[in-house]
């Protein structure tokens, strides 16, 4: 009898959450999500349409036609093209740059730096080959808007790399170069035959396996020139 008394006052005893209060947590919570969600859309579409006609091309019509929402909640999110286009850059750069950086952090011997550098970025410029083209028309289309979001977030990458270059020639490991001028040999040795794809497919008449196979051989052969212009006899 005592037993059942007591499992009567458990039952009577009350909740410490209300029911309330957990159904607008629960609310909340999904709304966060949603939110979270659409800005989510935005920023996609927003990146598709930049990647494709650039800042002056786009429309804020067209990227919330592309995320499916309508004009007003794209508003709601960024107030101007130009807040949605900084975040849409930024949000790349902060993804992008990082790895680079890290290209040059690897613990080998300088020549294998060189060798890890060029293939891994190599297939990043791959996994993101509307990027290099996109930043150059905009570099001459909006020169000032992207000298402020580089010197941010990009600069450090030809730092670190003219640091491995100077220390190579101080160990003798290379000749006397301007490290800038190898640098820059290098990256755009990388980059080109990405942003020039649909001119050496056509040029060469490749397919799309082809081209693929074309760019997994040059890996070996940008290092292999870069690393012959620089070592000592």
């Amino acid at each position: 009898m005592d037993k059942i008394n007591s499992l009567k006052e458990e039952k009577n005893v009350k909740s410490p959450y209300n029911s309330d209060e957990i159904s607008k947590e629960a609310d909340k919570n999904s709304h966060i999500t949603i939110d979270q969600k659409t800005e989510r859309r935005i920023l996609d579409s927003a990146r598709n349409v930049f990647y494709r006609k650039g800042l002056s091309g786009a429309r804020m019509q067209e990227i919330a036609d592309e995320a499916g929402i309508n004009k007003a909640m794209l508003h709601y999110y960024y107030r101007t093209k130009d807040k949605l286009f900084e975040a849409v850059f930024l949000e790349a750069a902060k993804k992008f740059f990082p790895r680079v950086i890290e290209l040059f952090n690897v613990d080998l011997p300088f020549f294998e730096k060189i060798e890890y550098f060029v293939e891994n970025y190599i297939t990043l410029m791959l996994e993101n080959h509307r990027m290099p083209s996109f930043v150059l028309n905009e570099i001459h289309q909006n020169p000032e808007r992207l000298e402020e979001l580089f010197k941010n977030h990009a600069v450090a990458i030809p730092e670190r790399a003219i640091y491995e270059f100077q220390k190579a020639m101080m160990d003798g490991v290379i000749k006397p170069v301007d490290p800038r001028q190898i640098v820059i040999n290098m990256i755009a040795l990388c980059v080109f035959p990405i942003v020039a794809r649909p001119i050496i497919q056509i040029l060469y008449s490749l397919t799309d396996e082809q081209y693929l196979e074309f760019i997994e051989a040059r890996k070996k052969e940008v290092s292999k020139f870069i690393i012959n212009s620089i070592k000592t006899d």
